[in-house]
């Protein structure tokens, strides 16, 4: 038999507009037959939604349906979206990760933030008749670090680290909560990598038409959700406590792991440090960053005397605004003295 397919994912890019050149996606589906593994790519564009007649026959092994999107970058990056499997008993299942970043290509968090699996089954039998592989679906989780400064494009996944698994034997909605990640690396903060989580069937020997099909567990639904580093900064030119009475001099800012959205820039204002206080943008040193990947940065702010109108304590610091707040990176506090002082003495010869 023929099947109609409809991979509805809220978020299939189209085209996505950056600092520099307009990034355009191709979307297409990618058919596999199961036990065969045949493959065939079913269409060579897909809208945002919509469906369409499956075309190969879906035989009683199943068929699988992958919804890939690729990015016209040099080279090309491609991302797979959603995954349905199709079968004569077969369960319907669906995976769905957030976070707090809306990105709209792929799920994506920092590591020192939450992130939620919502998982959804129906259809699974319970009588005793019915074929074990039909009872039950067995939800998958794997990690993968992609490494010091990694950045997982063309990763292998078939590399990746299995960390649990369960088995699902009821019908219904249920929310995993994971507070961090467990993506492997000594430090927390500035761990690399991604989480994935799968629903597979079971494995299943069924008979039709006097044939015989070992079916192997396939994969109904799975989704993944990158998990990049928290920033840090340093600002050098400038020492704690340093006394300035003339021109202020040139400082570096250096700016690792910023991410990927994210508005960074240095602000002053009066007095020591203060967590939450707003003070005046330095010119030239606003940076935001609309990219898929973290990025690493060195300003040089020079000629901003304007700022510092007054004598006194003063306080430079480094804010990066995300889709998860404001966090400061980096501060120093020093004086401002440009007062002159003349001491002496007259006297008048009379």
């Amino acid at each position: 038999m023929k099947a109609f397919f409809s991979l509805l994912v809220p978020f299939i890019p189209v085209a996505v507009s950056t600092a520099a050149d307009e990034i355009t996606y191709t979307n297409f589906i990618r058919q596999f037959q199961t036990p065969s593994n045949v493959v065939w790519d079913a269409s060579a564009s897909v809208e945002s939604e919509g469906s369409q007649p499956s075309e190969l026959a879906i035989n009683p092994g199943g068929g699988r349906f992958e919804l890939w999107t690729v990015a016209n970058k040099t080279p090309p990056v491609s991302y797979l979206l959603a995954t349905a499997y199709v079968g004569t008993y077969v369960p319907v299942a669906s995976v769905t990760i957030r976070s707090e970043d809306p990105y709209p290509i792929i799920r994506r968090t920092r590591a020192d933030r939450p992130f939620f699996v919502d998982y959804s089954v129906s259809g699974l039998l319970s009588g005793a008749t019915d074929p074990d592989a039909s009872k039950a679906v067995n939800l998958i989780r794997h990690v993968q670090s992609y490494g010091v400064k990694g950045t997982g494009i063309n990763i292998d996944r078939t590399q990746a680290t299995l960390l649990s698994q369960a088995t699902i034997n009821t019908n219904g909605d249920q929310t995993l909560t994971y507070a961090v990640n467990s993506v492997p690396g000594a430090d927390r903060s500035k761990v690399r990598g991604e989480e994935r989580f799968s629903i597979f069937t079971f494995a299943d020997n069924r008979v039709s038409g006097g044939i015989t099909y070992n079916i192997a567990p396939t994969q109904v639904s799975s989704q993944f959700i990158q998990i990049w580093p928290v920033a840090d900064a340093s600002i050098s030119g400038i020492s704690q406590n340093q006394v300035f009475r003339f021109a202020m001099p040139a400082i570096t800012i250096t700016l690792n792991d910023l991410y990927p959205s994210s508005n960074t820039y240095a602000q002053a204002y009066k007095g020591n440090a203060v967590l939450g206080k707003t003070g005046t943008v330095i010119p030239g040193s606003s940076l935001v960053i609309d990219d898929s990947l973290p990025n690493d940065r060195v300003l040089v702010m020079d000629n901003y005397d304007q700022v510092f109108d007054e004598d006194g304590r003063w306080t430079i610091e480094i804010l990066t605004e995300t889709p998860f707040g404001i966090d400061r990176l980096a501060h120093v506090s020093f004086e401002v003295d440009r007062t002159i002082q003349v001491n002496g003495s007259f006297t008048t010869i009379e």
